[in-house]
C-alpha cells in the first residue's frame, strides 16, 4: 500500500517525515496511518538522530483523524482503526532517536495526540492545539487522553478533553505543551537549526535517557530507578561516553559517534 500521503527525507543525521495530504487539511485515515506506521518503521532501521514530524500546508500541522472516514464506521471498526493510532504513535514514540514536532498551524485532535507522540514540540505563534473530540460526541482516541495527562497534568488535561477548547501557541508553552514558540515565517530554519544542534548529542546517551523518561511517566518509583541504574550502566561500554567525559577532562568540545 503506498498513497504518498507521507513522504521520508533525509539530509545527514537528521531525517524529517512529512505528513502530505493538504486536500484533507492532512487529516489521519487508515491509509496515512498505515504508510505513517511503515515509514517510522524505516526510521528504526536507519542511522538517524533527529527526526523532524511535519506537515504540509501553511494553517494546518494535522486537523484530526478523518471525519468522513469516521462517520461510518461501526464500533468494531472504530476499535480496530483506534488501535491502529495507537501502534503508530507508540512506534513513534520508542524511536531510540530524538523526534520533534514542527507545528506550523493547528495540532487538532489526531494531530495533537501526533505532536504528544514526539519528544519536542516547536511551534509557530501562529499555531492552536486542542483535543476537540468531544464536540463531535467523540474522545481523543490514539492515546491522546494518557499522552496529554504526563505532557500537562491531569487538571489541564481534563480540561481540554471535557470541554473540547483550543488553546494558543503562547498558552500551550506557558503549559508546558510546547518546547519552543518562534515567529510564523521563521519556523522552518528554526527547527532545522535546533534539529543540527540536537544532532550533535551523543545518540546512546539519548537513546538511553528516553528509555529511563518514559519509565519515569509511567512506572512506579522503584522500577523507574531500577530502568534508569541500568541505562546509566549501560553506556559506560560504549565509546561516547569515555569520548564525553575524556572531552570534558581535556577541555575540547566532542565528537560522539554513537558508538
Amino acid at each position: 500500500m503506498s498513497t504518498d500521503n507521507v513522504q521520508l527525507e533525509r539530509r545527514g543525521d537528521v531525517a524529517t517525515l512529512r505528513i502530505d495530504r493538504a486536500r484533507a487539511l492532512n487529516s489521519l485515515d487508515r491509509d496515512t496511518l498505515l504508510e505513517l506506521r511503515t515509514r517510522i518503521a524505516e526510521l528504526g532501521r536507519e542511522p538517524v538522530r533527529v527526526v523532524l514530524v511535519t506537515a504540509a500546508g501553511d494553517r494546518v500541522f494535522v486537523a484530526g483523524a478523518d471525519i468522513a472516514a469516521m462517520s461510518q464506521m461501526s464500533a468494531d471498526e472504530a476499535r480496530t482503526f483506534s488501535a491502529l493510532g495507537h501502534e503508530t504513535f507508540d512506534a513513534l514514540e520508542s524511536l531510540p532517536c530524538l523526534t520533534v514536532a514542527v507545528v506550523q498551524g493547528a495540532a487538532l485532535g489526531g494531530g495533537c495526540e501526533l505532536m504528544l507522540a514526539c519528544d519536542l514540540v516547536i511551534a509557530s505563534e501562529k499555531a492552536r492545539f486542542g483535543q476537540p473530540e468531544t464536540n463531535l460526541g467523540l474522545l481523543p482516541g490514539f492515546g491522546g487522553c494518557a499522552r496529554l495527562l504526563r505532557r500537562v497534568g491531569p487538571a489541564l488535561a481534563r480540561d481540554l478533553v471535557y470541554s473540547g477548547r483550543l488553546i494558543s501557541a503562547e498558552e500551550a508553552q506557558r503549559l508546558g505543551l510546547v518546547n519552543r514558540v518562534v515567529p510564523h515565517d521563521g519556523l522552518a530554519a528554526a527547527a532545522t537549526a535546533w534539529a543540527d544542534e540536537l544532532a550533535l548529542r551523543p545518540p546512546l546517551a539519548v537513546a538511553r535517557a528516553k528509555v529511563a523518561l518514559a519509565a519515569a511517566e509511567s512506572a512506579d518509583a522503584r522500577t523507574a530507578a531500577r530502568v534508569e541504574i541500568e541505562a546509566f550502566a549501560s553506556v559506560f561500554a560504549g565509546e561516547d561516553a569515555r569520548e564525553g567525559m575524556g572531552a570534558f577532562l581535556e577541555k575540547r568540545t566532542p565528537t560522539f559517534r554513537g558508538r
